[in-house]
């Protein structure tokens, strides 16, 4: 018998992970999935975890405030950077790291479907993936200050882009508030 090599989605579609479809990509699904998948592996204060949709979301804010003038499928695309955890989970960094490079290709895959089905274009400019990789950065230096329990100096080592910045007051939303402020955050970017 051959080995289950896909993910059977709420929407009903059938994600093939080694051949992923843009036709089997669906922004419901992919809501629902990082709404109720946390950050920091759980270990975050609060009365709810700090979800990878709620992170998601905050990417796509500092972008927009950091890159004013970026276009709008930029936007939708810092939306939408972490999107293959949907379905993959989300590995910490170390983990990431221990895995290897066949890891950032498997998932690299799955963020190609997710971009080609909403139009957003692969591969992204380098100064678009750079801008978007700062936004990352920025959103996790502030979760690791205000909810991960990282001292502002250990979080700037590890986190912090080169320039200055304050920790954002974070508070994290519950898994339904989530899903829904990224559905909505989806709505405003994307054409749909």
């Amino acid at each position: 018998m051959t080995p289950r090599a896909w993910q059977r989605m709420l929407s009903g579609r059938r994600l093939d992970l080694l051949d992923p479809s843009p036709l089997d990509v669906e922004i419901e699904d992919i809501a629902h999935g990082l709404a109720r998948l946390a950050r920091w592996n759980g270990q975050t204060q609060g009365a709810h975890i700090f979800s990878v949709a709620q992170h998601s979301v905050l990417v796509s804010e500092i972008f927009a405030e950091t890159r004013p003038l970026a276009p709008k499928r930029w936007r939708l695309a810092a939306l939408l950077h972490d999107a293959p955890e949907y379905v993959i989970g989300d590995l910490i960094s170390p983990f990431k790291t221990a895995i290897g490079l066949d890891y950032k290709d498997f998932e690299d895959r799955l963020l190609e479907a997710i971009h080609r089905r909403f139009g957003i274009g692969w591969p992204l400019p380098r100064d678009a993936q750079e801008a978007i990789k700062k936004a990352d950065a920025h959103a996790a230096f502030s979760e690791a200050v205000m909810l991960a329990g990282f001292s502002e100096r250990e979080a700037k080592r590890f986190f912090a882009p080169k320039e200055r910045l304050a920790p954002r007051a974070l508070e994290a939303w519950s898994s339904p508030c989530a899903e829904k402020r990224f559905l909505e955050a989806f709505a405003m970017l994307s054409d749909a």
